[in-house]
This record gives C-alpha cells, structure tokens and sequence, in this order.
C-alpha cells in the first residue's frame, strides 16, 4: 500500500478487542518510530513498550486521572469512537488498548515535543500498515508525575533528564473500523512561482 493511501486509511480507535498484539508486529511498529524526522539527527527519542494488558490498564488510569477538562478546545471527538471528552465514564485513557508504547524525549531540548510526536506518528502509519489499530493519546507528563509514575520510572530507568511526551496504543479494533471522514475545505494554501 502507498504511504498516503496509509495514511487515508489510519483513524484514530478507542475501542480495543481483548486480544494481544504480535511481538514481531509490536518490532516493525518500534522501528518505524525510531526512524522517524528527529531534530538535528540526534535521536533523542525512547520508546518504553509495554505489551502488558494489565500494567497498560494501570498506566491507562494514571493518564486519565491528570485530565483536565477546563482545557479543552471542543467538546465532542467522535460518537463512532467516543474519547473521554465525549463519555466521562471512560475511566482508562488508554480505551483497553493491550499495548501501550510510552514516548519520552529530554526534559530541555527544544524540539522534544515534535521530536516525540514525529515518532508516533511513524508508529501509528505502520500499525495501519500492519494492520493493527492504534491512537496517539498525549499528557505524558502528567501521567508520571505522582508515586505510581515514579516507580515505574525508576523500574524502566528512565533519566531523570527525559520526560514522557505522548503514547501510541495498540490493539486490534472491537467493531467497525472508523470510516474516512470527509476533510474540512479551505485548510490549504498554496503559492506558486510567477509566470513569466
């Protein structure tokens, strides 16, 4: 399949089958985001995969339980696939995904926070490609910063010079899979060289 037909085809899914992904599939997803555009060619980013439903679940809870709903920009994601803006009964930022992929980049770098959303994006391309649903989910930071997060930290040894940026989550979709949706018009603009 052509890259743009991949990523036509890719949505974002919030409801998972209780069904593990492959770990040689989980590999290919791994090494798309460890090539993706970095800053500079510094490579700064790690990927911590968790192919565990349950410590994925738990993580889910920490994710969830730092949402901040009084900074929302909408109110309504997808009736098809609600998030946890449109359902607060979801109590797992993660959807039941069996496999979450944690991206952290340095605490102080400039470029840190689209160095680590480049990779996911990677990651979630050859997940479709595979495929394997999956949706970018972001509060990294917030997901860690209480004593759960922390040991977690410490058990994956992570440096305390890096901070979680965003996750990838992985599984198979419970359902239909998300149709297209039509693009919104006027979001372009182009400018050509004069003709002479």
């Amino acid at each position: 399949m052509d890259i743009l037909a991949v990523m036509k085809k890719r949505r974002s899914v919030r409801k998972y089958q209780d069904k593990q992904i492959d770990r040689a599939d989980l590999e290919k997803i791994i090494e798309a985001g460890l090539y993706a555009p970095n800053a500079g060619g510094g490579q700064r980013a790690r990927i911590v995969a968790v192919r565990n439903k349950a410590l994925a679940e738990k993580i889910g809870r920490l994710n969830l339980a730092c949402f901040d709903r009084s900074r929302l920009a909408g109110g309504h994601v997808s009736s098809e696939q609600p998030s946890n803006i449109d359902d607060p009964t979801i109590k797992n930022g993660f959807y039941g995904a069996p496999t979450v992929c944690v991206i952290f980049g340095p605490k102080n770098f400039l470029y840190s926070i689209p160095d680590a959303f480049c990779c996911a994006e990677n990651m979630v391309l050859e997940a479709a490609n595979l495929g394997i649903a999956s949706c970018i989910v972001a509060r990294g930071e917030e997901t860690f910063d209480n004593e759960a997060g922390r040991e977690l930290w410490k058990e994956w040894e992570i440096p305390d010079t890096d901070t979680a940026r965003c996750f990838v989550i992985l599984g198979y979709c419970d359902g239909s899979y998300p149709q297209i949706k039509p693009r919104k018009e006027n979001r372009f603009l182009m400018i050509d060289e004069e003709e002479e």
